[in-house]
């Protein structure tokens, strides 16, 4: 074991730093399902930035300082507080905010979000297809695309819930196809791993992952905000 490390000391301490340096500093996620449709894409890997929200001592989640406020609208990866998944989601409740969900429909602290179609396309969703209607959702602050999917089953309506300090209500952005705050509950900050910030690469997994170089270095915020 000696000579082994001694002949590759230089090798290891790369991967020592290397692995230093993806939990706490910058990471990568790739995309496995389509929760964030029309925004984020399966075969999309998007850039992780573990410096927005806090320092952490490497290689642990063990908080150093607060760096920066989880905000409406970010996009974060986090740990399920029901099983420690590393999930993609977007923050639609900060502390204090009180909301609710009526058949698709978000009310934040009182005041209605408001929807425009976009489109209507088919999709398959488990093998079948279905209609599915994306439109632009501007609520308390924030504007992104989502997309619904009125013909499956799902929990389309929820509270009103109030967030308790350092919690943080989750919805994917594909509402009818995502699990999120509504069945895993909010997430605790010290669940939180970073904020997703743009899309690296890319790659049609239907498609023999083909490249999509059209979404290389994508802003997740500009995805959401105006997605073609």
């Amino acid at each position: 074991m000696k000579n082994f490390i001694r002949a590759n000391k230089g090798f290891l301490m790369f991967m020592f730093l290397f692995g230093v340096f993806r939990t706490a500093v910058a990471d990568w996620n790739p995309i496995p399902s389509a929760s964030m449709r029309p925004n984020l894409l399966e075969g999309d890997v998007v850039f992780v930035n573990r410096l927005a929200f806090d320092l952490k001592i490497p290689l642990t989640d063990v908080v150093v300082a607060r760096l920066g406020e989880p905000g409406r609208g970010d996009v974060v990866t986090f740990s399920s507080p029901t099983d420690g998944t590393r999930l993609i989601k977007r923050i639609l409740a900060v502390p204090g905010d009180v909301i609710e969900m009526r058949d698709d429909r978000l009310v934040v602290n009182g005041a209605e979000a408001r929807y425009e179609v976009a489109e209507i396309t088919r999709e398959a969703v488990r093998g079948r297809q279905m209609d599915a209607i994306r439109m632009d959702e501007t609520v308390a602050g924030t504007r992104q695309r989502i997309q619904v999917l009125p013909q499956k089953a799902a929990l389309r309506s929820f509270g009103p819930v109030r967030i308790p300090a350092d919690q943080f209500l989750m919805l994917g952005d594909n509402r009818d196809d995502s699990g999120d705050s509504r069945f895993i509950g909010l997430v605790p900050r010290e669940k939180l791993i970073g904020r997703a910030e743009r899309i690296l690469v890319s790659a049609d997994y239907q498609g023999n992952w083909m490249p999509r170089p059209d979404r290389f270095g994508k802003s997740l915020r500009a995805l959401a905000a105006n997605n073609p």
